[in-house]
C-alpha cells in the first residue's frame, strides 16, 4: 500500500516553495510574492493532501517546514533552502503511520540574466535517509540537480517552472533505488489588492518503475505586506488526470500554504 508514498515522497519534499520576493510598492509584492529565487529570506508551512489513493481507498498527507536564505559563495549569488517533511501514510492494519519524512537541501546558483524580472536558478540537492520510519522515506541518501525559472517581467501575470532529478548513491541496500524527477510548471495571475489566481501542481516520474502523475489545478492566494514580512497565503485544489496504473497514486489533492519572507 505505502510503495508508492515510499518512492514519491523523497521526489515531492524535494520542490521548493513558491512563495518569495519583497518589492517596493503593494502592486510589485504582489506580483513578486511568489518568486522562489527572491533574494530574501523565507520560512514556509505548507502542506499537500493526496485523497483516494488507486486501489486502496485511503488518503496520505505531507506536511513542509522550509527555510530559504540568500548567500555568497565561489564569486557569486546563492540561494539555499532546506525542506523538513512530516509525513501520514496509511498502514495494512487501517491506521495511519505519521513521523519525520527524509529532509532535503538544495542551493542554487543565481545566473545573471540581464533582465531584473526574471530570475534562473541551478545547483546541487541532497536528501538524507531521515524518515522516522521506513514507510515514511527511502532509506537512501540521494543527490541531484535543482533548476528555477521565475518571469515577472508583467505585474499581471508570472509564469516559470522548476525542474529537479535525483538519485540514490547510498544507504539501506535492502531497499528500492532512488531515481525520481519533478517538473513543475506554474502561473500567477494577479487580480488586485494582494489577491491572485495560482496553477502550481507538481508532475512526477520514477525511472526506477515507470510510475508518473500528472495532476491539473487552478487555486486562489492572497499577498498581505506587514512593516515585518510579506506574508502569502493560499490554497489550491488538484486532479490527477494522468496517472499510472500503480497501486497509491491519488486521485485528487489539495496543496495550501503559508509562507513569511523577511
Amino acid at each position: 500500500m505505502t510503495n508508492f508514498l515510499r518512492r514519491t515522497l523523497p521526489a515531492l519534499t524535494t520542490i521548493t516553495a513558491l512563495a518569495h520576493g519583497a518589492a517596493s510598492t503593494a502592486q510589485d509584492s504582489a506580483a513578486q510574492a511568489n518568486n522562489p529565487l527572491a533574494n530574501t529570506k523565507a520560512v514556509n508551512f505548507q502542506n499537500q493532501y493526496f485523497g483516494e489513493l488507486n486501489g486502496t481507498d485511503r488518503d496520505a498527507n505531507q506536511f513542509y517546514l522550509r527555510f530559504a536564505t540568500p548567500f555568497q559563495a565561489f564569486g557569486g549569488n546563492w540561494l539555499a533552502r532546506l525542506t523538513v517533511p512530516v509525513n501520514t501514510v496509511p498502514e495494512l492494519d487501517g491506521d495511519d503511520l505519521t513521523g519525520l519524512g527524509d529532509i532535503n537541501l538544495f542551493a542554487a546558483y543565481l545566473i545573471d540574466t540581464g533582465n531584473p524580472g526574471i530570475s534562473f536558478g541551478i545547483g546541487p540537492q541532497i536528501t538524507g535517509p531521515s524518515a522516522s520510519e521506513d514507510a515514511l522515506g527511502s532509506g537512501k541518501w540521494s543527490v541531484g540537480f535543482a533548476n528555477v525559472l521565475f518571469n515577472a517581467t508583467s505585474p499581471k501575470f508570472q509564469w516559470g517552472y522548476l525542474l529537479t532529478w535525483q538519485a540514490s548513491f547510498a544507504g539501506d541496500e535492502d531497499r528500492a533505488d532512488v531515481n525520481l524527477g519533478a517538473f513543475q510548471p506554474f502561473g500567477f495571475y494577479q487580480l488586485g489588492q494582494g489577491w491572485y489566481l495560482r496553477t502550481a501542481s507538481v508532475w512526477t516520474y520514477d525511472f526506477e518503475t515507470d510510475a508518473y502523475a500528472v495532476p491539473l489545478s487552478l487555486g486562489i492566494g492572497k499577498v498581505i505586506q506587514t512593516d515585518r514580512a510579506v506574508i502569502n497565503m493560499f490554497v489550491e485544489p488538484q486532479r490527477y488526470v494522468w496517472t499510472s496504473d500503480n497501486i497509491g497514486q491519488p486521485e485528487w489533492g489539495v496543496f495550501a500554504g503559508m509562507n513569511f519572507q523577511f
